[in-house]
């Protein structure tokens, strides 16, 4: 059911368009005393969730009791972040998420239904887990906040994804993250109805009739000149806010191309991407556009590590961006990968499989760092004196030296394919 639906390719919604939205929505829900919130963090700024949510305090004040930032594997956010993200929101409202230890399971996918969406490719049922404030907290009302957009895991984001994976645990992460990387990519980005999706669905279908949960859904664009515009807003339960805002989401977000770029630039905003574990966006959104032989370079001034987590860090250090042959080959023989699945899985993310290079210019990593990993290295400030953000244009550009390539200032906000990869 849809409580408030607004947005076309066209569509620029303005702040105080956001807020009536909510507004409009909230109004139709009635009083309520003990609200949770359920926001994306700060890897997802752009979203216009933290405005949001800002607004969601506003609107219930006192009644507003919890804000839980959906982190999945993401290290809390820190004060700066807080108030970047969520002006005015008072900090003492704000929980973090432990995915290794604030989680219940509330229940189990069935295995044959499972193997049934996945062809076969994962048979063990999927264990749902939420964070025990979601589960256990007696909220009478649960609002989900986040943005639709493509996405390497389940096709496109949001929707219970910001559930069971944002608040969700060790074991369901894991998984889900693997049977993505499993399935394929490139069998799924850009699309709504997935394997994993279906998952998902299936487990708040099964178990989640006691939450009172309502998701507000935004797509995010750019406009011709490069900045952002909010195209859409939809509001209300079950899957209707996620898949309208996914159908506009694969017109604003997707950029299909008539030709293979043989040479891909992307830019990490410094106060967005820290680690390759999200920097890799930049192979995952970009993969079904780059030519074959050709080079993804990814300028990234503030990239200072591989995961977030400290035991994902490691992992990735010791096993590095492989083909999946080889990474699946290291989960069957060592024990740790193998229960750290969503390593494993992230490692086939960002793995070219050897068909195009990937040249890492970070700010903070050193030469011997990145090519460990499989990577190849190239100095910062040389590639920035190249390729310079402030002068480049989102899409195709001409170097000193004449030749084209294809620039991205912000991997995270879209998918870009050729069309001769979409058969």
């Amino acid at each position: 059911m849809l409580l408030f639906s607004q947005g076309s390719p066209t569509t620029d919604l303005t702040d105080d368009d956001l807020r009536a939205a909510l507004r409009s929505a909230l109004d139709q829900l009635g009083p309520r005393k003990n609200v949770l919130a359920i926001p994306p963090d700060f890897t997802r700024f752009h979203s216009r969730a933290g405005l949001l949510t800002s607004e969601i305090y506003r609107y219930y004040g006192d009644d507003l009791k919890d804000v839980l930032p959906a982190l999945g594997t993401h290290v809390p956010m820190p004060s700066h972040q807080l108030d970047e993200m969520f002006p005015g929101l008072p900090h003492d409202l704000v929980r973090p998420h432990r995915w290794r230890d604030d989680v219940v399971t509330i229940g189990e996918v069935p295995a044959d239904y499972v193997s049934e969406v996945t062809d076969g490719i994962w048979t063990k049922e999927w264990p749902a887990q939420l964070n025990k404030l979601v589960w256990e907290g007696g909220h009478d009302l649960i609002l989900s906040v986040g943005q639709v957009v493509p996405h390497e895991v389940i096709g496109m984001a949001n929707g219970n994804k910001n559930l069971f994976v944002g608040t969700g645990g060790v074991t369901g992460i894991n998984e889900s993250h693997f049977i993505g990387a499993a399935y394929g990519m490139e069998r799924m980005m850009g699309k709504a109805d997935t394997p994993l999706r279906r998952i998902l669905n299936k487990a708040e279908e099964l178990f989640c009739g006691k939450l009172p949960t309502i998701y507000i859904q935004t797509v995010v664009g750019p406009r011709p000149d490069g900045s952002l515009a909010t195209r859409g807003i939809f509001i209300g339960e079950g899957s209707e806010p996620f898949e309208a805002a996914a159908e506009l989401a694969v017109q604003v977000n997707f950029t299909q191309l008539d030709e293979e770029p043989e040479r891909i630039v992307c830019y990490l905003d410094p106060t967005e991407f820290h680690s390759t574990w999200l920097g890799n966006k930049s192979i995952y959104r970009t993969r079904m556009a780059i030519a074959t032989g050709g080079e993804l370079t990814v300028l990234a001034p503030a990239v200072k590590e591989f995961g977030e987590d400290p035991e994902i860090d490691r992992l990735i250090r010791k096993y590095g961006y492989r083909t999946s042959p080889e990474v699946m080959e290291f989960v069957e023989k060592n024990e740790d990968l193998a229960a750290n699945l969503s390593a494993a899985a992230h490692l086939i993310h960002g793995s070219s499989e050897g068909r195009f290079k990937v040249t890492y210019c970070p700010g903070h990593l050193t030469r011997e760092e990145v090519e460990g990993v499989g990577y190849e290295y190239r100095d910062l400030t040389e590639a920035l004196g190249y390729y310079d953000p402030d002068s480049l244009k989102e899409g195709w550009n001409t170097d000193r030296d004449g030749n084209r390539f294809y620039y991205i200032p912000n991997p995270a906000l879209g998918l870009w394919a050729a069309k001769s990869r979409l058969g």
